[in-house]
């Protein structure tokens, strides 16, 4: 039994950990909920027992084996030394030391053995990235990924809690002729599309854009993959969908990329053209497994693939992914 704790417990994702923690009977002794000071005595339920928020600081983390990070970077960098320095290892979710060469970006299905490189900080990948990776590990495996070019289309509920709010209030307000100002994203984002998440990074790509790139280098130990992507919020509640282009080294037709994916761990293959059977948001929502189909060679590249895939970005993005690897940490799971 391991005593855990949950920086950021009271966010979205904070409380997503909660349930999956539940759900996959992670063997616990003690849950700790730490949050701000302002949500420091709200009181939530796990397996049949109150369990009581405690504020943020340097000494709410001592005794605990994993703290899973559910906050911002610079809640993340601000007590990451206090948690390593009590001895638990920080399995951050925010994107504060995803790109640190000294702490390992980690997603198990295609690289476990990176957690043991820890020096008690690991990171959790970006939503986006972790579900395109899922989807075309199999592939890099069976011949080195070159070249991806992506377009995402991201679900509302990528912004946190606020994002669904928004977006039926909008519909709500349109169906009424009512105005509506928008809080959460920078246009109306009901009925519309708006092709920034994130702020510029460079050479015109968003901070998210480029993170593919970067993360994807690290993850799949490919120093030299090149990404060009672009990021799109859609008015969907829940589930991100990408549509990803990819060069390998060598030609994989499409009848071989479809057993690969459809034998991959964390994938399932929905491929049927004729009998309309793909993947969409509504199908990859609350659940952790990452969906592909549309599987077909790249018309303008001999060695090039297209694929679609849809995965569930709060939990397989972002807090499954995260207790996967604490599960690793712990030799929970192999």
């Amino acid at each position: 039994m391991y005593k855990i704790g949950i920086l950021g417990a009271t966010g979205a994702v904070g409380q997503e950990m909660m349930k999956i923690l539940d759900e996959r009977k992670f063997p616990i002794s003690e849950l700790r909920l730490i949050a701000s000071e302002r949500s420091a005595g709200k009181k939530y339920s796990f397996r049949g027992e109150e369990v009581t928020v405690v504020a943020a600081s340097e000494s709410a983390f001592e005794g605990l084996d994993v703290v899973l990070g559910a906050a911002e970077n610079d809640i993340a960098e601000q007590f990451a030394p206090a948690i390593v320095k009590a001895g638990a290892v920080f399995v951050d979710n925010s994107s504060a030391f995803r790109l640190d060469p000294n702490v390992p970006l980690v997603i198990p299905e295609i690289n476990p053995e990176d957690v043991a490189k820890h020096n008690g900080i690991i990171a959790n990948p970006n939503c986006t990235t972790i579900i395109s990776l899922v989807a075309l590990a199999a592939l890099n495996k069976e011949s080195p990924v070159e070249t991806i070019i992506a377009s995402s289309y991201q679900a509302v509920s990528g912004a946190g809690a606020g994002g669904p709010i928004e977006l039926m209030a909008e519909v709500d307000a349109v169906r009424e002729g009512k105005s509506y100002e928008p809080k959460v994203f920078q246009y109306q984002i009901a009925y519309n599309v708006i092709p920034q998440i994130g702020g510029e990074k460079e050479a015109g790509y968003t901070s998210e854009e480029m993170k593919m790139q970067y993360e994807g280098r690290k993850i799949l130990h490919l120093p030299d993959l090149k990404v060009s992507c672009t990021c799109v919020r859609v008015p969907v509640v829940r589930s991100h969908s990408v549509s990803i282009v990819l060069r390998t080294k060598e030609k994989i037709s499409v009848e071989r990329a479809k057993e690969l994916i459809a034998s991959a761990p964390g994938c399932r293959l929905v491929d049927d053209l004729a009998n309309k059977q793909y993947p969409m948001p509504l199908d990859t929502s609350d659940q952790d497994i990452v969906f592909v189909g549309r599987i077909r060679e790249d018309l303008t590249d001999e060695k090039g693939l297209n694929i679609w895939c849809c995965g569930d970005q709060v939990r397989k993005g972002a807090a499954t992914n995260t207790v996967q690897i604490a599960e690793l940490v712990l030799g929970l799971k192999k």
